[in-house]
């Protein structure tokens, strides 16, 4: 069962989507009317996902959605009935998920909701493998001035020079990445 943020400014209208959320088997964990409160709010409880509706988008709710996108990221749905071109691109980069206009009847909230965390999840995972990539290559780079600097100290070959960093970073337990960074600071100290 999904774990539900519903943020709406307006309390008929969100009492009337709290019921068709719970009828639909998610369980609503906060109403929120100020979206001000949101990130801190998303913090503290931790949905599985956040849905959002309004007549248009605030700068204050884009805000603590930019917000939650870089300290907590959730898939975000939102529901709006303004369509101009630059309210979606604006919710887009600010990081929701989905931006549905006038949409909100009952029998669509469901693949709605699950196309947003799907569509979220496989952002997600491409954004990890891309940290993952820049940490490899920033670490290869550091590695390389690492055995350049134990070759010129020590005298030592290109192969001798890694397996040094190697064990030196399986003996305290740490990535090569992180003891390249320890020789080349040590070097500066000395140099």
């Amino acid at each position: 069962m999904l774990r539900i943020i519903l943020v709406d400014d307006t309390p008929a209208r969100s009492f009337y989507l709290r019921l068709v959320l719970e009828r639909l088997g998610y369980d609503v964990v906060a109403e929120i009317s100020n979206p001000r409160t949101l990130h801190d709010d998303a913090l503290r409880l931790a949905p599985d996902a956040i849905i959002v509706e309004t007549d248009s988008p605030s700068r204050d709710t884009l805000e603590s959605i930019c917000m939650i996108t870089e300290s907590c990221p959730r898939p975000i749905v939102m529901f709006a009935h303004d369509p101009a071109r630059e309210s979606i691109r604006e919710a887009v980069r600010a990081g929701v998920s989905a931006y549905v206009v006038d949409g909100l009847s009952p029998e669509r909230i469901t693949p709605i909701i699950e196309t947003a965390v799907a569509r979220f999840e496989a952002f997600q995972t491409i954004k990890d493998e891309l940290t993952e990539a820049r940490t490899k290559l920033s670490d290869r780079k550091l590695i390389e001035r690492a055995k350049g600097i134990l070759i010129k100290e020590k005298g030592v070959s290109e192969d001798e020079a890694y397996r040094m960093l190697r064990k030196l970073a399986m003996d305290r337990s740490v990535s090569m990445g992180t003891i390249a960074e320890q020789v080349i600071a040590v070097a500066k100290l000395l140099g």
